[in-house]
């Protein structure tokens, strides 16, 4: 009879502790089950012959992320239940394999980097020497690695063409890359001794990642956009620090202090006024 009751007083544990186990399993951090932003796929191009194109100009830009509308792209700085930074995306996907890096300064994509390559520039190692407290109290020599720090990536740099298509008779832009920028910052005093790119994004390569990954919204938090929503429909700012010129040269390489961002917005305005003279009324 002892044997029964001790029996039945195990099993009665057993099943008490796997029912606490599926509630908490079967816990709902909300009022509803998110399946249209972990599910969602891009919208294609449109296709395009390079008859239709009738004129074309490529720029880059710089987009600054500590301004109010990119800020939805810098926070959370550290990774939440359900969102995550642009630069958090990009280093994860970069790590896993999903993108393909290429080199910083190769922003025609022919030069990719080794999973090597690029744990370097996302890991520094850093060597040091600590007193042995024993006897003969040596110097031994200490590894730390240091990971990069998502936060410290506040630029990001955009090539993209526009283009006029005549088939559709739309002035249309399609960004082809995406560079992260991060801060270089002294690591004796702290201070930001300027800005170092990491690498290179093929962005149609990056548009199925950017599909599902979710962007705060500020007003209603069941309305919520995805990073390709941001760039497909321009909800950012930038402001233009090259064009395809024959020198191949900058802005800030002929243009200095506000004559170069007036030269930005002349660039932007050449833009719009080609679009608006191609239209008869």
């Amino acid at each position: 009879m002892k044997r029964f009751l001790k029996a039945l007083l195990i099993i009665l544990i057993i099943g008490f502790a796997a029912g606490e186990e599926a509630i908490g399993q079967n816990v709902l951090d909300g009022v509803y089950v998110k399946e249209h932003y972990p599910t969602r796929r891009v919208v294609p191009y449109a296709h395009l012959r390079e008859a239709d194109v009738m004129w074309s100009k490529r720029i880059w830009r710089k987009l600054d992320l500590r301004e109010k509308i990119n800020h939805p792209l810098y926070f959370p700085v550290e990774r939440i239940k359900d969102r995550r930074s642009l630069a958090q995306v990009i280093i994860e996907a970069v790590r896993e394999g999903s993108l393909t890096a290429y080199d910083g300064f190769d922003d025609e994509f022919t030069m990719t980097l080794t999973k090597a390559e690029i744990e370097n520039k996302l890991v520094k190692v850093d060597t040091f020497y600590v007193e042995n407290p024993e006897p003969p109290y040596n110097l031994e020599m200490k590894v730390s690695r240091n990971e990069l720090r998502p936060d410290i990536i506040k630029e990001f740099r955009i090539k993209e063409d526009w283009f006029f298509d005549k088939q559709r008779s739309v002035m249309d832009v399609r960004i082809i890359g995406i560079q992260p920028v991060k801060e270089n910052i002294d690591p004796t005093t702290g201070e930001v001794r300027g800005t170092e790119p990491m690498f290179w994004i093929y962005f149609p390569e990056a548009r199925n990642i950017f599909a599902s990954a979710e962007v705060f919204n500020r007003t209603n938090d069941a309305e919520r956009r995805t990073m390709e929503d941001i760039f497909w429909k321009r909800m950012f700012g930038s402001y233009v620090y090259k064009e395809n010129n024959v020198y191949d040269r900058r802005i800030n390489e002929y243009k200095t202090g506000i004559d170069a961002l007036l030269e930005a917005e002349k660039i932007k305005e050449e833009i719009f006024t080609i679009e608006h003279d191609l239209w008869e009324y």
